[in-house]
């Protein structure tokens, strides 16, 4: 099969019991493209008829899927992944026209997306729980992994190729039914997810898509037939949730936002680490959870790595994404665009120094595109709006500490809790902030802490609600539950 990949695109379509619908909501959105601000496709958003029809497709298909053997449930997760691979030049495309990010950069979101269906498929191993022989006189116990009906999954704007496959491969191989609710901001990357899964050979019913808005979120939230909710998303809506969801008796995952530390010492290869925090804040337009942001330096050699800071800042290309040459490509919205920009005012109007002023940048042919370029500012203090609140683009601010101790200070000072990297060639500074800092993600010598899929997606504080996070091991401790098997045979 092709996937189409030059707009304008027909409509969005729900993928419900193996079949595509219109959502029959009366409520919808233009899809447009962040670098030309030409609409491309429309969104409409489900009823709650759609939900119900989904739900209850879901939990029948659910009756068989979740008998059926286990070697059995990965055999299209293999064929999903050989079709990502096929694909995923296409998926690529895609998502630049859609959500803005370089091509490079989509790219390099399918590949990690790929990844977890590639570790899920070895869950033949990983669903295995145990077994105890003689736990007690004659009596042998077991632990058996049973899956729990459908589950959901809210995912964000600004992975709409990755973040989906934090979930939908695990709760499938596991034995559950899933359904997707992908942003209404960039919903067609996931549709045409969808198509390879359709392609790849589940039952009707196992995977489903459903797209919508808040009244579809909490439409899956409130549903007595859901089992499960995960979500990926800003700090206030991942508590909101959080809150509704275990209100309503499910489990529920959340990952909220993020306002990522690095720590750079004396002793660290500063062009390296300069290259590395640019690239970490500035990626993906600075629009991801883990971009590192506050850039917090011992003193003696502030000065020298802020004039590297500016130099690899300065070098990137601000463009649009399909063009070989960009470096950073379109915010997602016009909205968001002027919310970053609300918060550069601010570092200014709060004292900080604008180093670097990223907001005049023009792109020839793309007037009308969201575009800002890297901004820099100096001289943060930890109680600056900029220091404190996630930004969600292409902005850093740098400050001076005396020492590594103060450093650690500045960064568990912050709400959040999701990531945060070290430069450092001293050991003795890397142990120190292994031990003491209270993120979830920690990079020692690496721009940006993103774990791979065998690993789960950490986070504290307000960065995530719940207890077990996506991807890795975690993933199957939330799709599942543990029967204990006493078996005793008297007469044997």
């Amino acid at each position: 099969m092709t996937l189409e990949t030059a707009p304008p695109w027909d409509d969005v379509q729900n993928y419900i019991d193996g079949d595509w619908h219109a959502p029959s909501g009366t409520d919808g959105q233009d899809i447009v493209d962040p670098a030309t601000g030409e609409t491309i496709s429309y969104v409409g958003f489900s009823s709650t008829d759609d939900v119900d029809a989904a739900v209850s497709a879901g939990q029948a298909a659910f009756e068989e899927w979740s008998e059926t053997p286990v070697e059995e449930r990965i055999q299209p997760l293999f064929e999903l992944k050989q079709l990502l691979e096929d694909h995923q030049e296409e998926l690529a495309e895609v998502l630049v026209r859609e959500h803005g990010k370089t091509l490079a950069e989509a790219n390099g979101e399918l590949r990690r997306g790929i990844e977890n269906v590639e570790v899920a498929c070895g869950i033949p191993s990983m669903m295995q729980a145990g077994h105890l022989p003689n736990a007690a006189p004659d009596i042998d116990e077991t632990a058996i992994r049973k899956p729990l009906g459908v589950f959901t999954a809210i995912t964000p704007f600004n992975f709409p190729g990755m973040i989906p496959l934090w979930f939908l491969p695990y709760a499938v191989a596991t034995g559950n039914a899933f359904i997707l609710k992908p942003s209404e901001q960039d919903p067609v990357v996931a549709q045409r997810l969808f198509e390879l899964i359709d392609e790849a050979g589940f039952p009707d019913g196992v995977v489903q898509l459903v797209n919508g808005g808040v009244d579809t979120v909490n439409g899956l939230l409130d549903h007595e037939g859901i089992q499960g909710a995960s979500f990926v998303g800003s700090t206030p809506v991942a508590e909101t949730v959080y809150e509704r969801a275990a209100a309503n008796g499910k489990r529920v995952q959340a990952q909220g936002g993020a306002k990522n530390h690095i720590i750079v010492t004396e002793s660290a290869n500063l062009e390296f680490a300069a290259a590395k925090t640019v690239s970490s804040a500035c990626a993906c337009g600075g629009e991801r959870c883990l971009a590192n942001d506050v850039i917090v330096v011992e003193e003696g050699v502030y000065d020298e790595f802020t004039d590297l800071v500016l130099e690899e800042a300065a070098a990137q290309t601000v463009g649009y994404g399909l063009d070989d040459a960009t470096d950073i490509g379109a915010l997602i919205t016009p909205e968001h665009e002027s919310r970053v920009r609300d918060l550069i005012a601010s570092g200014v109007e709060e004292g900080a120094e604008l180093l670097l002023d990223g907001r005049d940048v023009e792109v020839d042919g793309y007037e009308d595109g969201n575009f800002l370029a890297p901004t820099v500012f100096g001289d943060v203090e930890p109680e600056m709006t900029i220091v404190r609140e996630e930004i969600f683009g292409p902005v850093l601010g740098l400050m001076a500490v005396d020492d590594v101790d103060e450093a650690i200070d500045v960064m568990n000072r912050s709400e959040f809790g999701n990531a945060a990297s070290l430069f450092t060639g001293d050991g003795a500074d890397a142990r120190k902030v292994r031990h003491e800092a209270d993120v979830g993600n920690l990079g020692v010598n690496a721009g940006t802490a993103a774990p791979m899929a065998f690993f789960h997606f950490g986070g504290r504080k307000d960065s995530f609600f719940g207890d077990l996070h996506a991807q890795g091991e975690d993933m199957i401790h939330f799709y599942t539950d543990k029967t204990i098997y006493i078996e005793r045979w008297p007469d044997s």
